[in-house]
């Protein structure tokens, strides 16, 4: 997909979520105003963390009502302390709580998985290893979810399916071997002109072994213990590039930043993510 087609997938990602939201009207609103009243509110900060979202947030005020004014006080990726306004917009009091909550889940979400994966990022920064995310994203937000990882120092994993070869466990088992697997992708790569790398997914010392006799890029080590991955490092010699994936966390990664591979991928970036807590305040 072109930058062009992400920007109208989350126009349209924006579409439906204020149409989820409000589908007949905010009876609330409705009831209370008379629909010409102006008001000014900010969106803040309740606690620490890294800001994202913003230009989500801003798609949203200005689908549901294009005269809102909309003042970004912060760009995605600025530290934020609890009470710091982020966002500023005026406009009629109906659009602003409309709005409000669909741009504040966006934000929320986002802020969060940056504000994590900063904290990854800062762990590993002594070392030369990449942590990456995963495809264990909120379906239809994987866009937007692997964009707050990158804005939070991370990097990206493939983006789907379709942009890499990633030979895991039940390709092995379904193929026969590693050798077959891989043999399979490499012919598709080369009848179909791609340039896609093929990594390979392996649980133990002797797949790994298998795996080094054939022509991948990459080498994930499933769920390797410390002494494991001290092995498989010395194996391989620089050889291909290593992955670790699987029970690494924040309490523990220290003991694999001297380990020698190349990259930790973290699904828990996406997957188990705690929201950024932050609210709109209508100002009088």
């Amino acid at each position: 997909m072109s930058q062009i087609d992400y920007i109208f997938e989350i126009e349209q990602l924006v579409q439906r979520c204020l149409v989820e939201d409000i589908r007949e009207g905010d009876i609330t609103s409705e009831a209370i105003f008379a629909g010409d009243e102006i008001a000014t509110a900010s969106i803040i900060a309740k606690e620490e963390g890294v800001v994202c979202g913003i230009v989500v947030a801003q798609k949203v005020f200005e689908k549901l009502d294009n005269t809102v004014f909309f003042q970004a006080l912060k760009k995605d990726g600025d530290d934020i302390k609890p009470f710091e306004a982020i966002i500023r917009v005026s406009g009629r009091v109906k659009s602003l709580l409309g709005a409000e909550r669909t741009a504040l889940n966006f934000m929320q979400r986002l802020s969060g998985i940056a504000t994590l994966s900063r904290s990854f990022k800062n762990l590993v920064n002594q070392s030369n290893i990449t942590i990456l995310d995963t495809r264990k994203t909120m379906p239809g937000l994987r866009y937007l979810d692997k964009y707050a990882v990158r804005v939070g120092g991370c990097e990206n994993h493939r983006y789907g399916l379709f942009d890499m070869y990633l030979i895991k466990d039940n390709h092995i088992k379904a193929a026969g071997s590693i050798k077959n697997a891989v043999d399979a992708c490499l012919k598709h790569r080369e009848v179909n002109m791609y340039k896609y790398k093929i990594e390979v997914e392996v649980a133990d010392i002797e797949q790994l072994k298998e795996a080094l006799g054939c022509d991948v890029d990459v080498i994930m080590l499933d769920n390797f213990s410390p002494e494991n991955l001290k092995a498989a490092v010395q194996l391989v010699g620089g050889k291909v590039k290593l992955e670790i994936s699987g029970g690494v966390t924040a309490h523990n990664i220290s003991k694999y930043l001297d380990s020698g591979v190349d990259f930790i991928s973290i699904g828990a970036l996406t997957h188990s993510v705690k929201s950024m807590d932050l609210s709109m305040n209508i100002e009088l």
